[in-house]
């Protein structure tokens, strides 16, 4: 009875491993990176989540830029994916014509990570850019769209410079790590001394049992000569 009991017991943990494979790692809204190097590659990041990730959804992406010498934004790129068909990407400034390919989520309409990347930069590409995603929620009964906006200030440099949040975070590393070291060789002459101390401590003892043994014995011989 319990060999049988026991793949029917299986049965539901094999369904729920299968389950979890085939979900979809979690959506993380990670922001940009803002400094790009010329002549150079530079992702743009652009990340929006679903708050209900089990509710069906179409979204499209939009690329708009403003460089640091203009009043409005352009627009530079868009994306949709159809998937029964193929994927529409088109690039509507000639200033990124070439430079510009799709860098987000890819075979499904439900997009969420909206990232592109630019293909050798140019300190013309310094300014201010803006992804919008056009989301359409599917529920039963009724369909919901929002858009969602996303800036992002990127600066072009001739060589990548090293900000101060990631030389503060290496400094208190290297602090941490002297210290810890430090902490170590307090340790080692904390326990040398106690152990030595213990060692000596054991030695007294012993010689002084050695002597008291030592002198009992010599009090039993000098008994034992006075008796004879």
């Amino acid at each position: 009875m319990s060999a049988v009991r026991e793949p029917l017991l299986l049965l539901p943990l094999a369904l729920l491993a299968l389950q979890a494979s085939l979900c979809h790692g979690a959506c993380v809204e990670v922001d940009s990176d803002t400094e790009a190097v010329a002549n150079r590659g530079f992702k743009l990041g652009c990340i929006s989540c679903k708050m209900r990730g089990e509710v069906r959804a179409v979204a499209s992406v939009n690329w708009y830029f403003k460089a640091s010498d203009e009043t409005e934004f352009l627009h530079i790129y868009s994306y949709k994916d159809n998937m029964e068909e193929k994927m529409e990407e088109n690039i509507h400034d000639e200033r990124f014509s070439g430079r510009l390919e799709w860098a987000g989520s890819k075979q499904t309409k439900d997009l969420q990570d909206g990232s592109i990347y630019i293909r050798n930069v140019t300190f013309n590409d310094t300014g201010v850019y803006n992804c919008t995603f056009n989301r359409t929620l599917m529920y039963s009964n009724y369909e919901f769209t929002t858009n969602t906006n996303k800036t992002v200030v990127i600066k072009v440099v001739p060589r990548l410079t090293r900000g101060i949040a990631s030389i503060l975070s290496e400094v208190m590393m290297y602090v941490s790590i002297i210290g810890l070291q430090l902490w170590l060789v307090v340790e080692m002459i904390y326990c040398y001394r106690k152990i030595a101390a213990a060692g000596e401590e054991a030695l007294r003892e012993s010689a002084a049992e050695y002597l008291a043994i030592a002198s009992e014995s010599k009090d039993n011989c000098a008994s034992e000569q006075v008796a004879e």
